[in-house]
């Protein structure tokens, strides 16, 4: 898994509207990454929202933001439309960025286990350098934890 010191990794995914997101252009400000695995679910959706809710104040600290999760950009395209979020979501089916975080893990859930994003968030100053990596990631208070780094 990425950790703090790291640099930003160069990758180049799909927005949910099909447009290419290239992480050199994400150099310059504040970014914060997560990766969730899947849309629409609802801890997803709960963490998806509070940093929508707390946008303006994530934006006043300097943050952009950008979300990941495997799905694909129809379903990434149906969850951000549903919810209005301010920010892009990377569709990312081929695990390449997922891969590049390190986020795609062993999961164990009631015994079983399986591979699967690990819900992570990584933020990165404004010259590509990973400051902090929240692994234990509490969804209905996603933003005061970036806040409070």
């Amino acid at each position: 898994m990425l950790k703090v010191g790291d640099k930003l990794p160069e990758f180049e995914g799909t927005n949910q509207d099909g447009e290419t997101i290239a992480s050199s252009k994400l150099i310059g400000k504040k970014l914060v990454v997560f990766f969730y695995p899947q849309a629409n679910t609802p801890t997803c959706t709960v963490e998806a929202c509070n940093l929508s809710d707390n946008y303006s104040k994530l934006k006043k600290e300097g943050f952009q933001l950008l979300g990941v999760s495997g799905d694909g950009v129809k379903k990434q395209k149906n969850f951000h439309s549903k919810f209005a979020f301010p920010y892009n979501l990377i569709a990312d089916e081929s695990h390449d960025v997922i891969e590049k975080f390190g986020v795609w893990q062993e999961k164990k859930t009631f015994g079983k286990t399986y591979m699967g994003i690990v819900r992570t968030t990584f933020i990165f100053d404004e010259n590509g350098i990973c400051t902090r990596v929240i692994e234990k990631v509490t969804s209905k208070t996603a933003a005061d934890q970036i806040l409070e780094g």
